[in-house]
This record gives C-alpha cells, sequence and structure tokens, in this order.
C-alpha cells in the first residue's frame, strides 16, 4: 500500500485501490503506472493534422536556437497554437451539444410531447424569456416555453449577428469583445470555424487562431452552457441549498444500487422521479432487497444532488472504484468523462453497464436509449433490470464505511436571496464585506480530477489556503465534490478552516466558506455571479476590476481549457495546475500569460504546486483590492445628517 498512499488523498479511494489490486481488477490508476505521457505531445509540440507527418518539432536537447517547422513549413507556434484552439472546440461542442440537447428536451416539454418533464420554475421562465426578449404579458406559460425553447434553439445555428446571453455581461466587457472582434455569432459556427482554420493550410498565424479560440470559448460560457443550466433550471426546478452526502460509503449493502453517471440530467431526472414509484418499490421488496438507493456520479451527481438531495458516490476517479465495491446492479452512463475501462470492471463482477446516449455506445454495454417522449418508461425499465440483478451479487460486497454530509445548491438566486432576503435579494452584503476586508476576494475553483496528480490533492491544498486567507471559494464540478469528501462544505467548516474575517460572514450568514454551485456546466453560474458583482456597484465596472481569480489545479478535459479560456478573456485572472498545453512554443505562452492581459485585462497562468497557485490568486486579488483603493480593510460608515453637512 505505500505507493497507494500517494494516489488519493480519499481514504475510501483507497481502500477500493487495494481491493482492485488484490482481486487484479485494472482501474484508471493501474493503466496509468504502465503509460507514460509523451514528452512531446504533453507540450503539443506535435502535428498530425495531415498524412504527411506526424510532425514531432521537440526542442533541442543542446538548447541552440534554430526554427522549428513540419514538412508544410509550419511553425511550432502554428501548430501549438492550432491544437490549443482543437481542444478548445472540442469542449465548447461537448457542452453546446448537452446544451443543445436540453433546448430541444425543454421544447418537447413544453409542447406536451416529453414524458416525465414539465415546467416548474415559472418565475425563471419568465426572467429567461425577458432576456430573449419574449413578450410575457397575458400570455400562457407555454406559450412563452415554447416561443423561448425555440429562440433558444437558434442560438446553435445562427450564422450572423451576436448571441443573446452576451447583453447579460457587463457593458464594458461587452465593449472589450466588441474592440476585438470576439463577439460569437452562433454556438455551432464557432466550433466549426476552428476546424476549417486548423485544417491543414488555412490560419497560419497563431494570434489569429487564438482569436477565433476565444470567439468559440465565449460561445460556450456565455452560449450553450450558460442556456443549459437555464433551461434545467427551469424544468428541474433552481437548485436551493440541500443536505446531502458524498463518497463511496453512500452505497448499501441491502438495497438495490443504481448510480447515474454522465452529464446530461434528463435521465436520471426521470430515474428519482421512477425510482419513488411505489409499484417499483415493491418490485426491489421482491428481490430480497430493502430499498431502491440511487446514487450519482460526476456532473449528473451534481445535479440530481442539488435538486433532489440523492446521494453522490464520487467523482470521475472514482467510477471504476464504485463498481470494485461489488455493490452496483446498474450504472447507466450517458455522454463525458465516462471510462472505456467502466466495462472491463464491470464484467468483473454482476454490474450491469447501461449506455442511454444516441451519441455514444460502449462495447459491450447494454444500450437502452434515452428519447425524452419515452423517458419516464425507458427510466422504469432501467430500474427494473437494476433490480433482477440483485440476485446476481457475485460473493460478498465491500463498502468503504466513509462519507461526509455536504450542502449543496448555491445558484445564482440562492445567493442573492440568502444575502439579500426575499424582499432585499442583493449581492450587496458579498461587496460591502469585500470592502470591510472581511472577505479578501472570490475564487471560482472548478474542474476534474487527473490520474497525474494526488487524486483530489490539489484541489483540497488550494481551496483551504485560500478559505484561510478569507477568500470566498465558488465551486463545481469534481472539485466540488472532493471538497465534500474533505468536509469543507458545511457550516461548520468555516470555523475550523477559513480566516477569521471569512468564518465571520459565513456564520452570520449560515453558509458554508465553498459554495458548491453545481455541474461544470453550471460555470455560467459564476459568471452571472460576478456579473451582479459588478452591477451591485462599489467593486468597479468590469469584470476584470473584481477582486476574483479562477483555477482548475487537476484538470484533464478539453472541456476545462474552453471554461478557462472563457474565464480569461471575460476579464478573470485564471491558473491551470498540471500539464499546460502551450509550453512546446515560447510565444504561444507568452501570449496567453502576458499579451492578454493588455487585450483582455485578464490572462492564464500555470502552477503545478497548488499551495503556490492559491498564493498567485491572493496576490492578485490583492493587486485588484489595491486598484480599487481597498488595500485597507474599512468599515463601511452610515453618515448621519452631522456628517453629511462637512461634506460640503
Amino acid at each position: 500500500m505505500a505507493d497507494e498512499l500517494i494516489r488519493s488523498i480519499d481514504k475510501a479511494t483507497l481502500e477500493m485501490l487495494e481491493k482492485a489490486e488484490k482481486e487484479q481488477v485494472s482501474t484508471v490508476f493501474s493503466r496509468a503506472d504502465q503509460i507514460k505521457p509523451c514528452p512531446i505531445g504533453v507540450e503539443e509540440s506535435c502535428c498530425k493534422i495531415c498524412a504527411m507527418g506526424p510532425c514531432r518539432m521537440p526542442r533541442s536537447k543542446k538548447g541552440e536556437e534554430k526554427a522549428r517547422m513540419g514538412v508544410c513549413g509550419a511553425t511550432v507556434e502554428t501548430v501549438v497554437a492550432r491544437n490549443f484552439a482543437r481542444k478548445i472546440a472540442a469542449g465548447s461542442a461537448s457542452h453546446s451539444d448537452h446544451a443543445r440537447e436540453v433546448t430541444e428536451t425543454f421544447l418537447k416539454a413544453a409542447q406536451g410531447q416529453a414524458q416525465g418533464f414539465t415546467i416548474k420554475d415559472e418565475i425563471k421562465l419568465f426572467e429567461v424569456a425577458l432576456d430573449f426578449g419574449i413578450e410575457i404579458e397575458d400570455r400562457s406559460v407555454t406559450d412563452i416555453a415554447i416561443e423561448l425553447g425555440q429562440k433558444a434553439l437558434e442560438e446553435f445555428g445562427k450564422q450572423h449577428g451576436e448571441l443573446t446571453y452576451i447583453r447579460k455581461a457587463p457593458l464594458k466587457r461587452q465593449e472589450i469583445w466588441k474592440k476585438q472582434g470576439v463577439i460569437p455569432r452562433g454556438i455551432d459556427r464557432e466550433v466549426v470555424e476552428i476546424m476549417h482554420r486548423t485544417h491543414m493550410g488555412v490560419d497560419q498565424d497563431y494570434v489569429h487562431i487564438l482569436e477565433q479560440a476565444t470567439r468559440c470559448a465565449l460561445a460556450d460560457g456565455w452560449g450553450g452552457s450558460m442556456i443549459s443550466t437555464d433551461l434545467q433550471d427551469i424544468m428541474f426546478g433552481t437548485p436551493v441549498p440541500v443536505v446531502g452526502t458524498i463518497n463511496l460509503g453512500v452505497l448499501k449493502e441491502d438495497e438495490v444500487n443504481i448510480v447515474v453517471h454522465g452529464h446530461e440530467p434528463l435521465l436520471p431526472e426521470l430515474l428519482v422521479t421512477a425510482s419513488r414509484d411505489p409499484e417499483i418499490k415493491k418490485l426491489a421488496e421482491k428481490a430480497g432487497a430493502k430499498g431502491i438507493n440511487l446514487a450519482g456520479m460526476c456532473c449528473s451527481a451534481n445535479e440530481v444532488l442539488m435538486r433532489h438531495g440523492i446521494p453522490c458516490a464520487g467523482n470521475f476517479l472514482q467510477q471504476e472504484l464504485a463498481l470494485v465495491t461489488g455493490a452496483v446492479e446498474l450504472m447507466t452512463v450517458d455522454v463525458q468523462c465516462q471510462m472505456q475501462g467502466l466495462q472491463d470492471v464491470a464484467a468483473c463482477f454482476h454490474t450491469k453497464l447501461v449506455s442511454t446516449s444516441d451519441r455514444a455506445k460502449i462495447q459491450g454495454a447494454t444500450h437502452m436509449e434515452f428519447h425524452p417522449d419515452t423517458g419516464l418508461d425507458t427510466a422504469k425499465k432501467i430500474l427494473r433490470l437494476a433490480i433482477e440483478n440483485f440476485p446476481n451479487r457475485r460473493g460478498p460486497v465491500q463498502i468503504p464505511d466513509h462519507k461526509e454530509d455536504i450542502v449543496a445548491g448555491f445558484s445564482h438566486e440562492t445567493i442573492n436571496y440568502l444575502l439579500g432576503g426575499l424582499f432585499r435579494a442583493s449581492y450587496r452584503p458579498l461587496n460591502d464585506n469585500i470592502v470591510n476586508g472581511r472577505i479578501r476576494g472570490v475564487a471560482g475553483v472548478v474542474g476534474c480530477n487527473n490520474v497525474r496528480t494526488v487524486h483530489d490533492s490539489a484541489h483540497i491544498a488550494m481551496i483551504k489556503e485560500l478559505i484561510k486567507n478569507d477568500v470566498l471559494v465558488l465551486t463545481t464540478g469534481c472539485a466540488a465534490m472532493a471538497c465534500g469528501k474533505a468536509g469543507l462544505l458545511t457550516p461548520e467548516a468555516a470555523r475550523a478552516f477559513a480566516g477569521e474575517g471569512l468564518a465571520e460572514v459565513c456564520e452570520a450568514v449560515g453558509i458554508p466558506p465553498v459554495l458548491h454551485m453545481g455541474a461544470c456546466v453550471d460555470n455560467s453560474r459564476i459568471l452571472v455571479a460576478a456579473s451582479a458583482m459588478v452591477k451591485e456597484g462599489g467593486l468597479g465596472d468590469d469584470l476584470s476590476d473584481l477582486p476574483v481569480a479562477g483555477a482548475a489545479p487537476e484538470w484533464m478535459s478539453e472541456k476545462a481549457l474552453a471554461i478557462g479560456q472563457y474565464f480569461v478573456a471575460s476579464g478573470i485572472f485564471t491558473v491551470f495546475g498540471s500539464p499546460w498545453p502551450t509550453l512546446g512554443s515560447d510565444k504561444v505562452t507568452r501570449h496567453l500569460f502576458e499579451e492578454y492581459e493588455e487585450i483582455y485585462k485578464g490572462t492564464w497562468a500555470f502552477e503545478a504546486d497548488p499551495v503556490k497557485a492559491a498564493q498567485r490568486m491572493i496576490a492578485h486579488i490583492d493587486t485588484k483590492r489595491k486598484a480599487l483603493g481597498l488595500e485597507k480593510a474599512r468599515e463601511r460608515v452610515l453618515f448621519d445628517m452631522a456628517m453629511r453637512r462637512n461634506l460640503t
């Protein structure tokens, strides 16, 4: 176990890794030991776009300076920029195709053609409809929802003009985007244009290529991701704080365990509904189980946790380990972040792996496709399959006795309410506490797990350093789940881990020092929250003026790069952990790390050490505080009449 001590800081993960090793079950951890990253590929200085290559362009070991280029003459700058842009295109496409599925289902739900779906949050429907310029007076909810669904769908195929949600950004930020010519026209168009520009022999100026990468990333953050978040809230209900539990210990030995894994919350929502059906419960009891235990994994977990309190079994690197318990009857997978190795692990036990999206199959898995018009029937069929599989467990199960209580579901609307109450909902208390110095600033720490780092360790080291220094942390995705397992998502964590000022505010409001804001598409909630801080006043007139920073210390997915690029292009200093995918070119890296400050008032940074990365974020926050004249803590003073007279 000596080696496994550095694989994860999570005890449940270590216990299941020991079991997997004993039973010779291959996992992402053991496979990582057998495959070392390519040193040229990790710096992205390899071109395989055409069949004349691949052209590898490593730095000379002797250190001499000479031009590095492929057989077509493409410079290493062009190659690195093309690779970076293509990753952003793939990440944006993933989030936005998720959003398209949600939008099409939303439209069918509005038309009464989506089984089990309806409009749950009418207030948010009206708010979003107004954002899209839709008349709401004297119209039925159905009519408004249908028009909203149609207009949202048009955002994907729009060829000219500007994305609607761009107008939600502060005016000064919109002016910067307009000046740089990077306002997205249509979501799909920006992805396609990257693929065209990076085809062999097209765009060969790295600055120009990265300009389109920015346009595409903005289409993700202020387009696809924001649309999916809003429409999901309208259909399923806007999240409010909910108590839940997290880690592999949420699985139950005497119940039928079903794990929902992936990113699209459409089928998981219906599985929640179906699992509460008395007929389904009776079937489970008839099979010898005490009930049905639905649990989540990855971002599907965040979605059903935030809205229903469904327990979360773990984050990205724990997906195979959930099956190693021998207690999971069935796991559903839809799209994104599901390992193909899942089927091999499932075959070692009795688990049935069920793929449900028409865009993703895994060889060996059962395919039961989800369609909105028959969604509830499909959900019940999946539950019956799991129940039938309960008696087929092989040998004793081993469920780690590790789980933590958490509070999740801090949407923008909830933060607004918690800070100001029903009649004075506002970000004013947050801005005031930043001005008076109790809260130093705000950080968005998001992103995946990466098996090349110690599981969850970078997230927790960074976030503890931030909250210790009075920085309020907003988190999503696998980072949020790491925080939950480490006990950072409860109000009590404020007194245990936060600095005195932040702890005081958290105790007064009754919130944790780390706020769980949802899945990775919900990073759009962070953009909306930051825009609300600007709108509230007192902290500058642009996102780049705010004492805020972003980070993804354990990133792995192309989606993370798209998220980082739209954070930076929105004016937010953003630090990523290892690896950094432009190190093959000094010019490209300098453009992103230094020249972006002049262009977008926000820059990328790379720091493998999470504590040093947190200190860089704090230094940036302090710089912004100084620019705002907040370098010294000061109380908000309410002037009486005598004081006002003295001003004149």
